[in-house]
C-alpha cells in the first residue's frame, strides 16, 4: 500500500492531477477544498472514496483512497484542536493526517495542537501511523514550555511511535538534511515540518520513505510531499 501526504497550498481540485504519478493507494493532503461543496465536479467526481474536515470549505484536510480501499471514519475525540482527522484503513491501523495550525491561540499554537490531540487519544494510538503538516521542528523548541516538539517527540517514543524519517536516515530531531517545506517558496529558507509517525509495530514495513525535490514541487505548493510504501 502506498500513501502520500501533501499540503497542497490551497487549490486541490487544480492539483490533485499532479499526484497521479505516484499512483498512491491513499492521499493525506492539508489544505484542500471540501468535495461536497466544491463547484468543481470533476474534482467532486474524482473524490469518490474520502473523508473530509475542516471549518472553512475551501481548505481543510482530507483523507483520499483508492475505491477497493476500505477507510472508516474513527470517533475519536478532537476538542476543535486543527486540524486532526484519524481513520481506519481496511481494519488493520489507524491513519491520522495531521495538520497543526496557529489555531488563533497564545499558548498552545501548532505543536501545542498537537499535543492537545495526543493527551486526548493516546489510548488509542497503539497502531497507528501519523502523518502530515506539523508545522514544528526541535529547533524552535522553547525552554519553558512542557509541551515543546521534543516532548511531542519523546511523548510518542514513550507509546513506540517514531518518526519514520529520522529512522530510515539516521538523523536526530533538529538535524535534518532533507527540507519539507520553503517558506515563500524561497530556497534560502528551507525547513523540515511534515513528518510521518508510526507504530512500531508499522516501523518495520515502511519502505521507499522519500520527500519530493523543490524544482519538481515548488511551482505548485510551498511543501514537499512525503510517500512511503506498507
Amino acid at each position: 500500500m502506498k500513501i502520500v501526504s501533501w499540503n497542497c497550498n490551497g487549490a486541490f481540485r487544480r492539483k490533485y492531477h499532479l499526484l497521479e504519478r505516484f499512483d498512491a493507494d491513499i492521499l493525506v493532503i492539508q489544505e484542500c477544498e471540501n468535495p461536497i461543496t466544491c463547484k468543481d465536479q470533476v474534482y467532486t467526481s474524482w473524490a469518490c472514496n474520502y473523508f473530509w474536515h475542516g471549518e472553512r470549505d475551501h481548505k481543510g484536510i482530507g483523507v483520499f483512497a483508492k475505491q477497493h480501499i476500505s477507510i472508516a471514519q474513527n470517533d475519536w475525540l478532537d476538542e476543535n484542536l486543527k486540524y486532526f482527522l484519524s481513520v481506519n484503513v481496511e481494519g488493520k491501523f489507524n491513519l491520522i493526517n495531521s495538520w497543526c495550525h496557529s489555531a488563533d491561540s497564545p499558548t498552545f499554537g501548532y505543536i501545542g495542537q498537537f499535543w492537545k490531540y495526543l493527551q486526548i487519544n493516546k489510548s488509542r494510538m497503539e497502531n497507528s501511523l501519523i502523518i502530515g503538516d506539523f508545522n514544528s521542528n526541535k529547533i524552535w523548541d522553547v525552554w519553558d514550555r512542557w509541551w515543546n516538539h521534543s516532548d511531542v517527540v519523546r511523548e510518542l517514543d514513550e507509546i513506540g511511535i517514531r518518526s519514520i524519517y529520522h529512522e530510515v536516515f539516521r538523523e536526530r530531531q533538529g538535524n535534518e538534511s532533507t527540507p519539507t517545506f520553503f517558506l515563500q517558496r524561497n530556497l534560502a529558507k528551507s525547513y523540515h515540518v511534515d513528518y510521518a509517525f508510526a507504530s512500531k509495530i508499522l516501523v518495520p514495513l515502511c519502505k521507499q520513505f522519500a520527500i519530493g525535490k523543490p524544482e519538481e514541487w515548488l511551482l505548485y505548493s510551498d511543501h514537499m510531499p512525503i510517500s512511503l510504501k506498507l
